[in-house]
């Protein structure tokens, strides 16, 4: 992410406040240099897109077939079906998809279309490639020798069904109960074929179901209706024997018998009351003493008119002899009732016990009789529903219809060659983008002067082209006898810039210096010596790494001692310093010494010797080392008037420059300008640069003589 927001931001300054700001400009500007790979990735898209369309994919036919669920049923007979026609909500319309796509249909198909023996549908039957014979080896070896394995013929069977499924596609029209069957293969007949068997065989299909479903239910009823028949007849048995076992029995018998026990009861309680006032009396006339209460106690009128004269003894013996008649006569009365009362009683208890008995006797005979009319009815609709069920075997009708058979397709379907070279070409342009972005994304070098300012902040004060020669030598002599061509005029615009970096004291000890190594710092620090020289100047060429000391790559000259031994004071500056013919200037070389380099440009000497050269020279250019890998620059720094900071074109980091920028910075001897070295017209026109590295050299080629 960090890397794509760089791309976007055309490397942004570091201290730019819209980091997260997507600028499209440098995006499309990004996409806009890798134009001509992305085009050239379009066309080999669509080349390789165009091969498979037209040459290597297999021509595909398909064909379709229309079918309708019919809901509108014809009915030849009004019978209610056994299985009942289909709706038409949605759930059954997805239900009859997946019964169009069931395996079990599916292999019907096979089976028919015999697709076992088709190489299409049965890859078994292709050779098998070398992938195909590596797996079964793999497998032999790894898979035991005793292993259960699935017969042959049934995997093959299941496996050409899975390749039938996959060449058919099943939809429903929307809003209706249509659906598209749609076969798909190399043959055009084959297709229509496929579509029409299986349409064919969905109905026939929805036929046999039925079918099968009404002999089941007529098998199922006939047994039914027999078992029915045996309990109807036990259930009538049962009635006949239970009357023929009982005495009649009604309900009026029996509301009878039950006006009997109520007049019984009440016959009962009426003798019970006048037992019981007899009793009572009788206990009242046995109580008496007297005449008067004996009188009293039986109200008998004959007692009443002898009671006067009951002191006359005849009638005192005939009251007597009258109450003792009246008292025999209430007792044998109440005998006489006990005994009825307990007739009475005997009797009702036998009516209530044949009350009972009838009542039971009756319940039974109602529910013998129910169950029988329940088996009576229960028979009788099951034979119905029989006879209806057989006349419904010759009238079953299916639920679907062919509307539209599948027409034998002309023209391939597949492959979709314009929409293959569609595609193939946005996947071209998709990848080929893609990678320019990455491409711009991993570049963390500098390619034109507005990313190095935008980084560094800093002012790039050249451009120096590539200047093709096979050793460092060359470059210098190319430079002196092309004094017209581009890469000279970029070092006399670097020149003109660093003269002008001061206007008021032009900069006489200037600095070359770089990151790391290899940048060419050394040769711009030639360059810019002759440069200066051919203007008529005195110069003087100090080697300042005394580490590696590469001049002897550029000049011809046998001299070994220079610098170290100046300010050792082994030697004075006259006897060392040669004059190079190539160069038109001075030459001060660098020598091995015993002192370190960063503590030799750190001493009086070197401070001493730089003040006396600047009365003798012109200007002096000071080829330093590398800032990142040793301090000396930094400690020749302190003593020069310009510091010349060279950046190889696409090669060096940012976070290099940025860190010896830094130190230069932590000394208080900021860098004079930049330089990007060794830009390439070719990497230039390749990223989409143009043909050109420099802001002035874009108008001007034809004033260059390379």
């Amino acid at each position: 992410m960090n890397d794509m927001r760089r791309i976007a931001q055309g490397a942004t300054a570091p201290f730019s406040t819209e980091e997260d700001v997507i600028d499209m400009g440098a995006l499309f500007g990004a996409l806009w240099r890798g134009k001509v790979f992305i085009i050239l990735a379009f066309l080999l898209a669509v080349l390789i897109g165009g091969i498979y369309a037209y040459v290597l994919a297999t021509p595909l036919y398909r064909s379709t077939a229309v079918v309708m669920l019919n809901n509108r049923e014809e009915q030849v007979v009004d019978l209610g079906g056994v299985l009942g026609g289909l709706g038409s909500d949605r759930s059954v319309v997805n239900t009859e998809v997946e019964i169009l796509q069931s395996r079990i249909l599916l292999g019907k198909v096979v089976d028919k279309l015999n697709l076992t023996e088709d190489p299409e549908f049965n890859t078994a039957l292709l050779p098998p490639s070398p992938v195909a014979r590596v797996k079964s080896w793999i497998k032999s070896v790894i898979q035991p020798a005793g292993s259960d394995h699935a017969p042959i013929a049934d995997s093959e069977r299941t496996a050409t069904i899975s390749a039938l499924l996959a060449a058919l596609s099943v939809r429903n029209v929307p809003e209706s109960l249509v659906f598209e069957v749609t076969a798909e293969t190399t043959s055009p007949t084959k297709s229509a074929l496929i579509a029409d068997t299986l349409v064919d065989l969905y109905i026939l299909n929805q036929l046999e179901v039925k079918f099968e479903a009404t002999e089941q239910a007529t098998t199922w009823l006939t047994e039914r209706v027999t078992d029915l028949q045996i309990a109807l007849e036990n259930a009538e048995g049962a009635v006949t024997d239970f009357r023929a076992g009982t005495s009649l029995v009604s309900p009026e018998a029996l509301a009878g018998l039950e006006v009997q026990v109520k007049d019984t009861r009440d016959r009962i309680a009426d003798m019970t009351t006048s037992l019981g006032a007899s009793e009572t009396q009788l206990a009242a006339m046995q109580a008496t003493v007297t005449p008067q209460e004996q009188a009293e106690a039986t109200g008998d009128l004959q007692l009443q008119r002898l009671l006067p004269r009951i002191d006359e003894p005849d009638i005192a013996r005939a009251f007597e002899t009258r109450f003792t008649q009246i008292v025999t006569r209430r007792e044998t009365d109440i005998a006489r009732s006990r005994a009825q009362l307990v007739s009475l009683q005997d009797s009702l208890g036998t009516l209530e016990a044949q009350i009972e008995r009838q009542s039971q006797d009756l319940i039974t005979l109602q529910q013998l009789t129910r169950e029988a009319e329940a088996s009576r009815l229960l028979y009788e609709y099951f034979l119905a529903r029989l006879k209806e069920t057989s006349a419904q075997q010759g009238v079953q009708q299916a639920d679907s219809r062919s509307i539209s058979p599948a027409v034998i397709p002309s023209d391939p379907s597949a492959p979709r060659k314009s929409l293959i070279l569609a595609m193939a070409g946005i996947l071209g342009i998709a990848i080929s983008a893609a990678l320019v972005l990455f491409r711009e994304a991993r570049s963390n070098g500098f390619r034109t002067a507005e990313q190095l300012e935008n980084t560094t902040g800093k002012a790039t004060i050249g451009q120096i082209p590539l200047i093709k020669a096979s050793r460092r030598k060359d470059a210098i002599t190319y430079l002196k006898e092309r004094p017209s061509s581009a890469a000279a005029e970029a070092i006399r615009n670097l020149r003109t810039s660093v003269m002008l970096s001061n206007v008021d004291m032009p900069p006489k000890v200037i600095m070359t210096c770089s990151a790391l190594s290899g940048e060419g710092k050394t040769t711009v620090a030639l360059s810019l010596t002759l440069n200066f020289a051919t203007m008529g100047k005195k110069v003087l060429l100090i080697e300042g790494d005394i580490r590696r000391r590469v001049f002897g790559q550029y000049l011809n000259t046998a001299q070994k001692d220079g610098i170290v031994s100046v300010l050792t004071g082994a030697k004075s500056f006259d006897d060392v310093v040669i004059h190079d013919d190539l160069l038109e200037a001075d030459v001060l070389l660098g020598d091995k010494g015993q002192a370190n380099a960063a503590d030799i440009f750190s001493s009086e000497r070197f401070a001493k010797l730089l003040s006396d050269l600047r009365s003798r020279y012109d200007v002096i250019i000071v080829d330093s080392p590398p800032v990142l890998i040793v301090p000396d620059a930094r400690v020749i720094a302190q003593h020069v008037d310009a510091t010349v900071f060279v950046v190889r074109w696409d090669r060096t980091q940012k976070d290099q420059v940025l860190g010896a920028l830094r130190e230069f910075d932590s000394v208080g001897r900021p860098v004079s300008g930049l330089v990007l070295n060794q830009i390439s017209p070719t990497g230039m026109k390749r990223y989409g640069y143009g043909n050109n590295y420099g802001p002035y050299s874009a108008y001007g080629s034809k004033y260059y003589v390379n």
